[in-house]
């Protein structure tokens, strides 16, 4: 089978669907049988106008038939048959779905979408409850301002012969005590505010740099022509001076590694880290970000990629299925992107698994070392790089958590705090 099923395949399929034979589609459309043969084997190209006959013949949307929207389809199912091994279905199957069953194949991914985002907004909420500190000033000045309600209502209650001036400063107390409350209150609920209606906000720069980036799949078609990327959707200084700073980390990976001769390079060696750095010649931390910054297509297998400075806090990351560190820097330290940390230098392949429902084994390649200029009189900069892929069912995975606070793994000698699930 090709890498991907191209337009007259799925022609053929649907027709085999409809149990329509081909001399008749090919009368219907105005072409002859011979002529709708090479078709569907793709031996002949097909205009727009064609097209739009024969999805009118077969019944389908003409969209469902281009390669461009089938792969937009192609690689969510491929997410979801990775992201749940246990259902035993075959991701390289993917395409013929696409294929025969277009409308359901547009549902499981609409609805895939949706699970990922609804997971990763509880991930958000449970990071922030554990660590955000605004949240943690609104909930004591709500707690403090409900102790000091209850403490005055509990003497009038117990004092009915108060003097009139007493009782006054008591009821003034309540009712200022009781309109701070209220605004606490709106306060604690806009920074809790997780409506499903609304996109979630991003709190940091950084974050909202990195979903300026990931609206461009990661990918700056521009960067890569050597060609100057702007960022004029970029809300304030900081952000555009973040993505400055990413871009032109950017620039200099691609120069090091051209499009064009590391992506075909990349398919024939699997995708292989160190094979890649060795034929190439470069630093594997190189090679592990321009894995991350390949375009999406199916030949390509869902990459995310993080990085951390010595602190071990997350500078940056490319999600992919139900892989997302939180920013705080309290990850689980399993992660091989911390382990590398401590053995600057070393290259550590692990397979690690991430709790719940979908279990996702995830092939992690990691490395850290020094970075920027190097100076006698200055301590060394350190970055740690990590790249992540789901890996094979049948890979045997140690399980690793988000964080300790909302993490479901029980006797984990790496725990620093007991989970709130």
């Amino acid at each position: 089978m090709a890498e991907r099923l191209l337009t007259g395949t799925r022609i053929r399929n649907r027709r085999l669907d409809r149990k329509l034979r081909q001399v008749d589609v090919a009368a219907r459309v105005g072409i002859s049988g011979s002529y709708l043969n090479l078709i569907e084997h793709n031996r002949r190209r097909i205009g727009s106008t064609l097209l739009a006959r024969l999805a009118e013949v077969l019944e389908v949307d003409v969209a469902a038939l281009e390669d461009e929207a089938a792969a937009a389809i192609t690689t969510p199912l491929r997410e979801a048959a990775a992201a749940f091994p246990q259902s035993g279905i075959d991701g390289a199957q993917a395409e013929d779905v696409v294929a025969r069953f277009p409308d359901w194949a547009a549902l499981i991914a609409a609805q895939h979408a949706r699970i990922a985002q609804l997971t990763e907004r509880v991930e958000a909420l449970g990071n922030r409850l554990t660590h955000d500190t605004q949240i943690a000033a609104s909930l004591h000045e709500v707690i403090s301002t409900a102790t000091a309600i209850r403490s005055t209502a509990s003497i009038l209650v117990e004092s009915p012969d108060l003097d009139g001036d007493w009782l006054r400063r008591f009821h003034g107390n309540i009712d200022g005590d009781s309109a701070r409350l209220a605004e606490s209150s709106q306060a604690l609920l806009g920074l809790l505010d997780m409506d499903s209606g609304a996109p979630q906000a991003e709190t940091t720069a950084m974050e909202q740099a990195e979903a300026l980036l990931a609206a461009r799949g990661f990918h700056l078609p521009g960067v890569e022509r050597g060609e100057a990327e702007d960022w004029p959707e970029a809300p304030d200084g900081v952000v555009a001076q973040i993505l400055s700073q990413w871009t032109e980390g950017y620039r200099r990976d691609a120069a090091r590694l051209p499009l064009a001769a590391f992506a075909p390079a990349a398919r024939a060696l699997a995708f292989d880290p160190a094979r890649l750095a060795a034929r190439f010649d470069v630093p594997l931390a190189t090679v592990l970000r321009r894995l991350a910054q390949l375009p999406a297509s199916d030949g390509t297998p869902p990459m995310g990629l993080a990085r951390c400075d010595a602190a071990g806090v997350v500078t940056f990351q490319k999600p992919v299925l139900d892989f997302r560190l939180p920013r705080s820097g309290a990850a689980c330290p399993l992660w091989p992107l911390y382990q590398a940390l401590t053995q600057p230098g070393r290259a550590i392949r692990a397979v690690a698994r991430l709790p719940g429902a979908a279990r996702t084994p995830f092939e992690c390649f990691a490395i850290a070392g020094p970075v920027g200029a190097v100076g006698f009189d200055a301590a060394p900069r350190v970055e740690a790089v990590m790249l992540v892929r789901p890996a094979r069912s049948d890979a045997q995975p140690q399980t690793v958590g988000p964080g300790c606070r909302v993490c479901p793994v029980e006797d984990c000698a790496s725990r620093r705090q007991p989970s709130v699930l």
